[in-house]
């Protein structure tokens, strides 16, 4: 299968260079020119759990067109920043031909941008969950194994999300699955990812944050206020690499040894990992720029809104986020204090870890 890679960062660089050396043609896009240059100057560099360069093609979107065959591209993999992808299709629908598909490598929910642009049947949806950070042009590290999931937006278990399960066992991620519950898993994703941006509030770890004791009880009612959101749109959320949504529920008794128990794994998941912090706190200490913050937490915060359903802990988390984002706050530890008292507030019968 021939795979054009829109965003040749952390993400696109990490599964084109795999899908390449596995034998598909791939064509790297990216607005970084040196970026471009680099990759078609001395190859794609993977490093982490391996080192190795690849000989690629790459080229900026204003040079996408004439890269491309007249029949368009097969298979598009939409590996930019959530906040990125309007533009992005826009740029790529005129070139995109009537066999043409766009997979989205992204977090968030933007198989919803993709689908309103180009239409749903040209749309599959990704759940991805590795760790890659871009370091130089020409270099991406991979920081190990996680979950890919792919399916059809309405459920089908079609063709070709077969043969994209296939290919990626082979190439890429040897557990890739394809599902009939996309919304689950990208929604699923969305409850760790409140967690992951708590983590970002310190200058620490992730496995370090997720390990803290007085941290636990606002880390697991922040993806429990997503799971509740989630369950208003219909969605039942699936887990992954050791987080269990059904777990964080709101319910009761509330299940603190299950909640424990899954955050345990999640640390041992992430100490395993090279990437030891996110890349949120990567956006806002290493590249300095915005979060995906606004499409992720704040899709839920806005989706809450319209179902009025109080989330005030993703509420407040999207506001220092920001505060981070303009420089009127720090990371520290009070951040993270600051949710934990919330917490006590908004969820009295919920607010301790009850030891099992």
């Amino acid at each position: 299968m021939h795979f054009t890679v829109v965003g040749a960062g952390a993400i696109g660089g990490t599964a084109g260079a795999y899908l390449l050396r596995g034998g598909h043609a791939v064509l790297f896009v990216d607005q970084d020119q040196a970026h471009v240059e680099a990759i078609n100057r001395k190859g794609l560099t993977i490093d982490g759990r391996e080192t190795f360069t690849l000989r690629a093609q790459a080229v900026t979107p204003a040079q996408l067109p004439a890269a491309l065959p007249r029949s368009g591209p097969e298979a598009v993999l939409l590996c930019v920043k959530a906040m990125h992808t309007p533009a992005a299709i826009d740029a790529l629908s005129p070139v995109l031909g009537r066999a043409s598909f766009v997979v989205s490598f992204q977090n968030g929910l933007n198989e919803q941008v993709i689908a309103a642009r180009i239409g749903p049947r040209r749309t599959i949806g990704a759940f991805v969950n590795f760790g890659a950070d871009y370091l130089e042009p020409g270099r991406v590290m991979y920081g190990g194994t996680g979950a890919l999931y792919l399916g059809e937006l309405d459920g089908s278990l079609s063709p070709r999300v077969l043969q994209l399960e296939e290919i990626f066992r082979a190439s890429f991620l040897p557990h890739t699955q394809a599902t009939t519950n996309i919304w689950g898993y990208l929604w699923g994703k969305l409850g760790y990812a409140s967690m992951l941006f708590a983590t970002a509030l310190v200058d620490a770890s992730i496995a370090d944050v997720l390990d803290r004791p007085a941290s636990r009880p606002a880390l697991a009612n922040l993806a429990a206020e997503v799971v509740r959101v989630a369950e208003a749109e219909g969605v039942r959320c699936e887990g992954f690499d050791g987080y269990e949504p059904h777990v964080f529920a709101f319910r009761r008794p509330r299940d603190w040894r299950g909640i424990g128990a899954s955050l345990d794994r999640l640390v041992a998941f992430n100490r395993a990992s090279l990437k030891q912090k996110s890349g949120i706190w990567r956006d806002l200490v290493v590249r300095k720029r915005k979060t995906e913050v606004d499409q992720h937490v704040g899709a839920v915060v806005d989706t809450a809104r319209r179902r009025d359903i109080n989330v005030p802990l993703n509420r407040r988390l999207v506001e220092i986020i920001h505060d981070l984002e303009e420089g009127r706050q720090q990371m520290r530890w009070d951040n993270l204090t600051e949710l934990t008292s919330l917490n006590h507030t908004a969820y009295p019968d919920d607010a301790e870890v009850r030891a099992p």
